[in-house]
């Protein structure tokens, strides 16, 4: 249940991303992530779930969905067009394999996402993301506010004739299926990076035996906005979420968080 109606902030830029779950036999579910290429201003060469920025033909496909709030609809739209684009995943609508490989050239090409499925004659079923979270920074002089994002976490599984995702080598450099403690113990190794949100996230999504169990966590804990704060403890300062959002870990000291 999505219950924060709040406004972006004006210097805030919406955006969305999926966290694709797929089941790995007897251990935890895999989720799908994407290393962003190390030349980007904003999370170079960290390890992110699918997503981006929601744009004004994400709106156009929003209004066709009378059922959800727009800015709600657009970010979801905005999510599977990205998941598209990033992976070739076709979440949310069905479609033959080379169809959709199409679909994911004529994107990058710049097609716009609301042409490429009315040529196609398909429609998006936006029910198929679970709202699972979002996370919306406050601007910081370090950041700029050309870096601030309001961002909406989506819960998704991989459908079962889905082809193998692969990369886009533009953004992105490389994806990977991985458990999120498997994703954690690389980052605390040094193998890996992930930003402040992205290891929340997964604290939290590692405790999830499988895609249900993650479904049902989201319906405990109604999305709102995630504003991380900065704490003073004990002369250290920690950069602090809510402890009643559904994290397990909701601190970090503040030298050791990776903010993008």
């Amino acid at each position: 249940m999505v219950t924060d109606a709040m406004p972006s902030p004006a210097n805030a830029i919406p955006a969305a991303t999926i966290v694709i779950m797929r089941p790995r036999g007897d251990g935890p579910p895999e989720l799908l992530m994407v290393e962003r290429a190390a030349t980007l201003a904003f999370a170079g060469g960290a390890m992110v779930f699918p997503g981006g920025r929601v744009d004004p033909g994400d709106h156009r496909l929003a209004e066709r969905v009378p059922d959800l709030v727009q800015d709600e609809a657009a970010a979801r739209v905005a999510a599977i067009r990205e998941t598209l684009e990033e992976t070739g995943l076709a979440i949310g609508f069905g479609a033959d394999p080379d169809l959709v490989a199409v679909m994911r050239q004529r994107l990058h090409a710049g097609t716009p996402f609301d042409t490429l499925l009315d040529d196609a004659g398909l429609e998006l079923d936006l029910s198929v993301l679970i709202p699972f979270a979002r996370w919306r920074p406050e601007p910081t002089e370090e950041h700029g506010l050309s870096r601030v994002f309001d961002a909406r976490f989506y819960l998704a599984t991989l459908p079962a004739d889905a082809p193998a995702p692969t990369v886009d080598h533009s953004e992105n450099v490389r994806l990977v299926w991985i458990s999120a403690a498997d994703l954690l113990a690389e980052a605390d190794a040094g193998r890996a990076a992930i930003i402040y949100p992205t290891r929340r996230n997964l604290e939290r999504l590692a405790r999830f035996a499988d895609f249900d169990a993650a479904v049902a966590d989201a319906a405990r804990h109604p999305v709102r906005a995630i504003t991380p704060r900065v704490e003073q403890r004990d002369g250290r300062a920690w950069l602090c979420i809510p402890d009643d959002a559904g994290y397990p870990i909701c601190a970090e000291p503040f030298a050791a968080a990776v903010r993008g």
